[in-house]
Order: C-alpha cells, then sequence, then structure tokens
C-alpha cells in the first residue's frame, strides 16, 4: 500500500512541473496535468498489482516506477493536445468577435 500512496504524491508532483513547464499553462487549470496524472498512475497501479508484478522478486520496480512514467506521459500528452486545440479555439473566437 506504500507503493500506491508513493505513486499518487510522485505523479500528482510530476503533473504540477508540467503544468509549470508548458508555455501554454494559461489556457486551461493547474490541476489537469496533475489530475489526469496522478488518474493513470494509480489506475495503471492497480493494473500491475493485479496483473501480479507487484512484491515479485525482480519486478518490485514496475508498480513503482512504471506508473509515475506513464502518468508523467499522459499528462504531457494531454497538456500538449489541449492547449494546442484551446488556443485555435480561442484565436478563432477571438476573430468571430472582431469581425462582428
Amino acid at each position: 500500500m506504500l507503493s500506491l500512496v508513493v505513486v499518487v504524491l510522485a505523479t500528482i508532483a510530476t503533473g504540477f512541473i508540467v503544468w509549470a513547464n508548458d508555455k501554454r499553462h494559461g489556457k486551461y487549470g493547474v490541476a489537469l496535468p496533475a489530475g489526469v496524472s496522478a488518474t493513470v498512475g494509480v489506475l495503471s497501479w492497480i493494473a500491475f498489482i493485479m496483473a501480479g508484478f507487484g512484491y515479485q522478486p525482480g519486478l518490485t520496480w514496475i508498480p513503482w516506477i512504471l506508473p509515475i512514467v506513464l502518468g508523467t506521459v499522459i499528462a504531457i500528452a494531454v497538456v500538449v493536445f489541449l492547449g494546442r486545440k484551446r488556443t485555435q479555439h480561442d484565436t478563432a473566437a477571438l476573430t468571430k468577435a472582431l469581425r462582428l
């Protein structure tokens, strides 16, 4: 159970780091990357434990490290996708408002 706590805290921290390093972080909330990262981390931790990768000699790193990496990668992907789409949407809305 300690590994789940570590995964949750680490994925939340990496989500905040992803938010802070994104140049378009004003387009979405601060909790989005942290929430996505934590959700993916917890779900992957549960999947790895249920698959039998936890607490086995030589495999104990899988439920500790892999959920953190997966959560961070998915948070980066969501931030890149959402940042681009949100910028395009805001630009189109502003252009439409200025044409009136």
